[in-house]
């Protein structure tokens, strides 16, 4: 059974940091690269970043350019974000998901979300 699991979203005040995890199961990690979008109410989802578990290589949106780090821990199967400098716009449900081989694949797996709330 494919799972992605999303844990660490929580309630911030703004500036501060959370660190977003993504546990995948049920497919071969390495052959996916693996995602994190959002959605605030009353918005469209978004991408947020996306990892290409093979090669490292690291994709960002320009709104979190310079404050989102992801990084991937193939031992683990796991996917991280780490968001510093959180914004009150930063607020949303964070998905993690995976798509095959590349970031510009369509997500074929997600998880369930995890809120981030981001106070003033």
């Amino acid at each position: 059974e494919v799972q992605l699991v999303e844990s660490g979203g929580g309630l911030v005040q703004a500036g501060g940091s959370l660190r977003l995890s993504c546990a995948a199961s049920g497919f071969t990690f390495d052959d996916y690269a693996i995602g994190w979008f959002r959605q605030a109410p009353g918005k469209e989802r978004e991408g947020v970043s996306c990892i290409s578990v093979s090669d490292g290589a690291p994709y960002y949106t320009d709104s979190v350019k310079g404050r989102f780090t992801i990084s991937s821990d193939n031992a683990r199967n796991t996917v991280a974000l780490q968001m510093t400098s959180l914004k009150p716009e930063d607020t949303a449900i964070y998905y993690c998901a995976a798509a095959i081989k590349s970031c510009l694949s369509a997500a074929e797996y997600w998880g369930q979300g995890t809120q981030v709330t981001v106070t003033a």
